[in-house]
């Protein structure tokens, strides 16, 4: 079946063709793990879970990588800023590797929790130093580097094609990039490949190189890990939209420097969640986790069932009221077939070719361009159908159930304590915590009272925390 994305680089939907029949090979930038990811996060998470999902309905085999950004990099894109692990562990007075593995965890978490299908490979920024280097010394002998102030920079001159994923000027890139004047840097958007001077004199993570003690640039590491898992040719390259002016068009130039040749085929980004017209964003300080909104009386699928709402490629305007309203639609959807579900007889025999047609007009909605929105329309034919018994019904539910990932059949989470999801219970035990340890009382007895309602009992102790059912 053909399958068509929107691809960035080209700026027009396209059928994919892979580079080995059949396959495609799948990566994905992952989080900087130095806080909890935000909502707005979650949604490209999710957008890629349905792409995933949806080439795999239609018969392509994936090998799906994602990174795990561990080692700090800076707030700016363009080496400017602040280190975000140090701010994660000055913060929260722990080690940056303790702040690492924690939210490397509670991020692994929300995907659980939304359903979003681990990667086949999950690789940490700090256990591929060596491959850096390696891709960094291959740059080095071609002549796409330089050394300035002990720190080595890639020279953007070299590589003609620079500015061609933005599908802007070199003057509106570097308008939307600079933060602050790098003095060492021959072009202002030249950028570091390995630091060994960098402005933080106590960095802690640091690791030997053939340029001296020191630690890698950000972008350096999706092209190293992307290739060892993935080989030199990608089929798809997916990431939110801001990584299109500066991380990602700086990881084109210096994977197709190293290479020679074309690295991606197609890129793919998933547009913002914004509230009052403004991306929400971790350096503000002031943004909302999933916990936050079990917190607020919602289930994670109900924000999965909320994002599918909308086009990856659309801006998603987040209230609460939306929210709500896309938790009532989801309720009614389920408690439809549910009905169904409970109206099945023993002697009902599924027709696998009217199963086939509706599969197949399934499939062309997903295939072209992820249009979610008609395949629910789809599922809603079905529902309504004259034509099919319940057993068809159910056995498509289910069917499309597996890209849109909504546990449609199945009985309704969360309700009272004989079904609570224990890694709800988790998850809200740890931001309690943490609460607590901001000194933050009023959200602290907030979770308590949350988990109270369903008759979940808190007990603390010097060891933690324990729950158990009322």
């Amino acid at each position: 079946m053909k399958f068509s994305v929107y691809n960035t680089l080209t700026r027009a939907k396209e059928e994919i063709i892979p580079v080995e029949e059949g396959r495609i090979r799948l990566y994905t930038c992952g989080p900087t793990v130095y806080n909890y990811a935000h909502i707005g996060n979650l949604r490209t998470y999710i957008f890629e879970d349905v792409l995933k999902k949806s080439m795999e309905y239609t018969g392509l085999k994936i090998r799906h990588v994602m990174n795990i950004t561990d080692v700090g990099h800076l707030e700016s894109d363009s080496d400017t800023g602040e280190d975000k692990m140090a701010l994660g562990a000055s913060r929260e007075k722990k080690t940056v590797w303790e702040i690492a593995r924690f939210y490397e965890e509670a991020f692994l978490r929300d995907c659980r929790l939304l359903n979003i299908e681990a990667p086949a490979i999950v690789c940490r920024a700090t256990e591929h130093i060596e491959d850096m280097i390696k891709f960094i010394q291959i740059l080095e002998d071609k002549g796409f580097t330089y050394i300035a102030n002990g720190n080595v920079y890639f020279s953007i001159e070299k590589y003609p094609d620079y500015a061609r994923l933005a599908n802007l000027s070199m003057e509106e890139l570097e308008a939307g990039s600079r933060v602050e004047v790098d003095p060492f840097k021959k072009n202002p958007l030249d950028f570091v490949l390995w630091f060994t001077n960098s402005k933080f004199s106590n960095q802690i993570m640091q690791w030997e190189s053939p340029w001296g003690k020191g630690f890698p640039g950000w972008h350096i590491e999706c092209s190293a890990m992307s290739m060892k898992y993935l080989g030199e040719r990608i089929d798809i390259h997916c990431g939110g939209v801001d990584h299109i002016p500066v991380h990602h068009t700086n990881e084109i130039a210096q994977s197709e420097s190293a290479v020679g040749h074309k690295w991606v085929n197609y890129w793919m980004h998933g547009e913002f969640l914004v509230i009052d017209s403004g991306k929400m964003s971790k350096s503000s300080g002031d943004f909302l986790t999933l916990s936050r909104l079990i917190e607020e009386g919602y289930s994670p699928l109900d924000y999965r069932h909320f994002c599918l709402q909308s086009r990856y490629r659309k801006q998603l305007v987040f209230s609460f009221e939306s929210l709500k309203e896309s938790q009532r639609a989801l309720k009614k959807l389920k408690s439809r077939i549910k009905n169904i579900v409970e109206s099945q007889r023993d002697d009902e025999i599924p027709d696998m070719r009217k199963v086939k047609e509706y599969q197949d007009r399934f499939a062309e909605q997903i295939a072209d361009d992820l249009n979610i929105a008609n395949a629910f329309t789809v599922l809603s034919e079905v529902i309504k159908s004259d034509m099919l018994n319940n057993t068809e019904k159910i056995y498509l539910i289910d069917d499309f159930d597996k890209v849109f990932s909504l546990n449609l059949t199945a009985a309704e989470e969360m309700n009272d304590s004989d079904n609570i999801d224990e890694e709800y219970i988790e998850a809200l035990i740890l931001e309690r915590n943490k609460a607590r340890k901001e000194k933050d009382w009023a959200k602290a007895d907030e979770i308590r009272n949350t988990l109270l309602e369903h008759n979940i009992e808190l007990i603390d102790s010097k060891d933690g925390t324990a729950w158990k059912v009322k």
